[in-house]
């Protein structure tokens, strides 16, 4: 966490040194994801339910290339709060540097677990695609290179025995950069990792006539936790008439040891006092619920956080 002090604190001889704390500012950068993604909206209802919660705080959200961006960032005390994919917390913590993590990143912690993220392949129908392994020889954006997407396409094409090799390109692009290139038929499919109800997937399924690709829930045993069987229902999408079985990966908002319990707690509190407001942001954030908040976490829990939850009653 970063403090910067009121002007007058910085004039000499004007204020004693016991000026109050009440001077100092709490900046809180708020981490999130491609702007046609799920993160950003939430990112941005966060944002505004702390700068309007938090009395003196300053908080702006930056977009990124989400989940391993996001926890580098954290690591690097470049953030105060994050989104990332549970997998990708993981991987983080343990320093798995084949996902984009060259060392243990030690300073991570739980502020909340929220909603799931679930696989959604949408292909042109022309290529004919209706399971995972018919893609092969087509070409796939799986999402911007080592962003929390590309991890799981990776993990899924090699749980189902592929690589990027039995694809015919590869296009590491964000949600909106593929639907364009779909659009415009240049691209056979593209997978992305979001909330229900993208934007990007929204707006490829009124334009043109595509396939919900699905993979099998025995990717999700291979996988274990914290991957799961999941469901994109039947209408999520304009022209999906029926169930979709895909995978479901829970998502983190992760915070840091640099961050002090106090704000760590304000941010974990308020996030629960205002889910009506982050759900008018997108209806992923329907599926918030304290209750899971704190389950099969795979980094330690903040302080802060943990304060929170046992006032409670969770622990």
């Amino acid at each position: 966490m970063f403090k910067s002090l009121g002007l007058g604190a910085l004039v000499a001889g004007t204020l004693s040194l016991s000026a109050p704390a009440a001077m100092a500012t709490d900046f809180i950068n708020v981490l999130t994801g491609g702007t046609s993604g799920v993160y950003y909206p939430l990112g941005v209802a966060l944002s505004d339910i702390y700068a309007k919660g938090i009395p003196d705080s300053r908080t702006q959200v930056q977009s990124t290339k989400a989940s391993v961006e996001n926890l580098n960032l954290l690591q690097q005390g470049r953030g105060e709060i994050g989104f990332a994919l549970g997998d990708s917390v993981k991987d983080a913590y343990e320093g798995n540097a084949d996902v984009g993590f060259s060392k243990p990143l030690d300073k991570l912690r739980a502020i909340a677990a929220i909603y799931p993220n679930y696989i959604q392949i949408a292909a042109s129908s022309a290529a004919g695609a209706t399971t995972v392994t018919d893609l092969k020889g087509k070409s796939v954006s799986v999402g911007a290179a080592k962003s929390g997407t590309e991890v799981n396409a990776r993990k899924i094409f090699g749980a189902l025995g592929m690589t990027y090799d039995d694809l015919g390109k590869v296009e590491y692009l964000p949600f909106a950069e593929s639907v364009e290139l779909m659009k415009n038929r240049q691209l056979d499919a593209t997978l992305q990792s979001s909330g229900l109800g993208s934007a990007a997937l929204k707006d490829l399924s009124s334009t043109q006539d595509v396939t919900y690709v699905s993979v099998p829930a025995e990717v999700a045993e291979t996988l274990g936790a914290p991957y799961a069987a999941g469901t994109i229902p039947a209408g999520t999408y304009p022209g999906q008439d029926a169930d979709i079985p895909t995978l479901a990966i829970t998502n983190i908002l992760v915070t840091s040891t640099d961050v002090s319990d106090e704000l760590a707690y304000e941010m974990t509190k308020l996030l629960f006092e205002n889910l009506d407001q982050m759900k008018a942001a997108h209806a992923a954030a329907g599926a918030i619920n304290i209750k899971d908040a704190i389950a099969n976490s795979p980094i330690p829990l903040h302080p802060g956080a943990e304060k929170y939850y046992k006032e409670q009653g969770l622990m």
